[in-house]
């Protein structure tokens, strides 16, 4: 039986202080391992960025340290097995397969959120405990927990100065253009561009827009579906360093998807040429959303991108018309 737990989670307040010791330390190695996680995913990339996790790593094993002697002291060396998951309203830290797949900017913002909940932990732990040595050390590392912030400072200026951050940063802007941007961009073209022939052809050879919508639909998932195959299965991203499949995947085929539906949907109007008026409007704002796009993170000047799409995406319709229309 593990300390009471087998009928839920503790409260907090119900805690002894020698299962505060515990959590105290269990969290600490958890924190230090997360650290450590993330030096290891950002060393290849962002290696400025992977020392100053790894400094904080060894920091959390300070204190797991300093928690495990006074344990130690006064407990022995049985340390009750109790970790967050096992208190109620406990904060909670991502499993490791989302702390693999997050961006350099993320991990920096998840890493200061840890350190206001490590204070925050040891401000209330400390209050609830009235022996001198427990209260100073858990009132030490609350001090320590506000203070990691100044050393994370210390550590970017030794070894972030402003030139690695901007390189570090302008690294991680172009993974998340080609991982999310390239794929997604393409997607939308060939969703609004490519589903405009069999749409519009199909809404003037039967000005029946419950049938036209029937063709978008399975025009607009059908090209989903395909395009996110195809860029999932086309490159595994290792020698292109384009990132995961699956992610160029999922934002090239939801992408895909999201610009044959927006010309697509407008045929749930009832009135044909009132439901034809819109999607029209649609798909001039589905083209120039790709030219600002590619303007935007890809730097194609925004009328070149324009023309391009505008025209192709006007051949297209007029194809369908034409085809249509006959």
């Amino acid at each position: 039986m593990l300390l009471g737990f087998n009928s839920g989670r503790r409260r907090f307040s119900d805690l002894t202080e020698q299962e505060i010791l515990a959590l105290a330390i269990s969290s600490e190695e958890d924190d230090g391992r997360i650290y450590r996680l993330y030096a290891d995913r950002l060393h290849g990339e962002f290696p400025a960025s992977a020392a100053i996790f790894e400094g904080m790593a060894k920091e959390e094993d300070d204190h797991r340290r300093r928690l495990i002697d006074l344990h130690q002291s006064r407990f022995g060396n049985a340390i009750p097995l109790i970790r967050r998951e096992h208190v109620a309203g406990f904060y909670a830290r991502r499993p490791v397969w989302l702390i693999e797949n997050l961006g350099l900017a993320r991990i920096r913002d998840e890493a200061e959120a840890m350190e206001r909940q490590a204070e925050a932990f040891y401000r209330k732990a400390a209050a609830q405990t009235s022996d001198a040595a427990t209260r100073k050390l858990l009132g030490d590392l609350a001090a320590a927990e506000s203070h990691h912030g100044e050393l994370a400072e210390q550590l970017k200026a030794d070894n972030l100065d402003d030139d690695a951050k901007g390189v570090e940063d302008r690294a991680a802007r172009r993974q998340f253009i080609l991982t999310w941007v390239q794929p997604g961009v393409a997607g939308l073209m060939d969703g609004s561009v490519s589903t405009l022939a069999p749409v519009f052809a199909a809404a003037f050879a039967t000005h029946d827009p419950h049938q036209t919508l029937l063709v978008g639909l399975a025009s607009a998932v059908g090209a989903g579906i395909s395009m996110g195959f195809a860029e999932s299965v086309g490159d595994d991203g290792e020698l292109s360093g384009r990132g995961s499949p699956l992610k160029r995947g999922i934002a090239s085929g939801v992408m895909t998807a999201l610009g044959g539906l927006g010309h697509a949907l407008p045929y749930l109007i009832p009135d044909f040429w009132t439901a034809t008026l819109v999607a029209m409007v649609v798909v001039v704002i589905e083209l120039w959303a790709i030219a600002w796009i590619q303007n935007k993170f890809m730097e194609t000047p925004f009328f070149r991108a324009a023309l391009q799409v505008v025209v192709g995406g006007a051949l297209v319709f007029a194809t369908g018309v034409l085809i249509g229309g006959g």
